[in-house]
């Protein structure tokens, strides 16, 4: 009867011992805070947080895992900023009754960048959809202006 209980017994208190390990550890402490504040949207936080738990331990996976996941999505935050900054830019210069060479030159710029720079981005399973979405969105809308724009 004795060793019935005996190995449910040593696995709860192993299991409770590395709970408290991985509660109490700075690192695995800022870790979660970091997991909890990318699953929020706060990349550059989650990304600050994240380098300060695998400073502390470098054998972290997963602040390795967040700083890195962070990261790529600072990547299509900026991509989506700038495919932002680009359109208002373009559609002020559509609001005038005609367009110059020069500003065609320049849409036509602004939609080279903005393709080029979608392929250069790279998504993974826990990258958020709304970001990979929107980014894919705009690379669309600016693919065809860059089609209007060279013919």
């Amino acid at each position: 009867m004795k060793s019935r209980y005996m190995f449910p017994s040593i696995a709860f208190v192993f299991i409770s011992i590395m709970a408290l390990y991985f509660l109490l550890n700075p690192s695995y402490e800022k870790s979660i805070e970091a997991k909890y504040y990318f699953e929020v949207g706060e990349y550059e936080e989650a990304y600050t947080l994240a380098q300060e738990a695998f400073e502390l331990d470098v054998y972290n996976r997963m602040a390795s895992t967040i700083m890195a996941q962070s990261k790529i999505a600072l990547k299509y935050v900026k991509y989506i900023q700038q495919a932002q900054k680009f359109l208002k830019e373009i559609n002020t210069i559509a609001e005038q009754e005609s367009i110059s060479d020069a500003d065609r030159a320049k849409i036509k710029m602004m939609s080279e960048i903005m393709v080029d720079s979608y392929v250069k981005l790279t998504s993974s399973v826990i990258t958020d959809k709304e970001l990979v979405q929107k980014a894919r969105h705009y690379h669309d809308d600016f693919e065809k202006l860059l089609a209007k724009v060279t013919h």
